[in-house]
């Protein structure tokens, strides 16, 4: 079924606004699965807010121009299905990648983060990234260490004091 120009330009505007708000994207071919499946992964996709899209490569050319995605216009090339992270750097790339240890029919083409193109090879990397909570909770226990650090020294010295007068008593109590 043909898309009439209307249609083209309204689909154009819904990526181009999801590219602009995105965090990074993943571009895989879908060669060979069957609808089950990929109504699987859109299922999933929902899930963990990514957003995910089968568009004709011109049209998502297009939309992509100016964002941080520009880099990966030329490797649009065959069936696509595009998944662009809003939450996170790495929805996209753990979504994809549950999804290819269980399907093998689909290949990871690009990958994108911050306006540069990675290698399929880098899926795993981006994956691994942390959420914005676990991110977070990095953080505060690099800042709370040295303040932890600290407390347990300071009170390391009253209680060397202790220690030392109970064994000066012991000592004295036993002779």
């Amino acid at each position: 079924m043909a898309l009439n120009l209307a249609e083209k330009q309204a689909i154009v505007a819904e990526v181009a606004e999801v590219a602009a708000k995105a965090y990074s994207a993943v571009a895989a071919e879908y060669r060979g699965l069957t609808v089950a499946q990929m109504d699987k992964l859109r299922v999933q996709a929902r899930e963990n807010n990514v957003y995910l899209r089968v568009v004709k490569n011109t049209l998502v050319q297009r939309a992509v121009e100016g964002t941080d995605f520009e880099c990966m216009r030329e490797g649009l090339t065959g069936p696509l299905v595009m998944a662009f992270s809003m939450e996170d750097p790495g929805s996209a790339a753990r979504i994809i990648k549950d999804f290819v240890k269980e399907n093998k029919l689909m290949e990871v083409k690009m990958i994108s983060i911050s306006g540069k193109l990675l290698a399929p090879s880098e899926l795993d990397t981006l994956a691994q990234m942390p959420t914005y909570d676990q991110a977070i909770s990095l953080l505060m226990a690099v800042m709370k260490a040295p303040v932890e650090k600290l407390t347990r020294t300071i009170n390391e010295v009253p209680g060397k004091l202790v220690r030392t007068v109970a064994a000066i008593r012991d000592a004295k109590q036993a002779a």
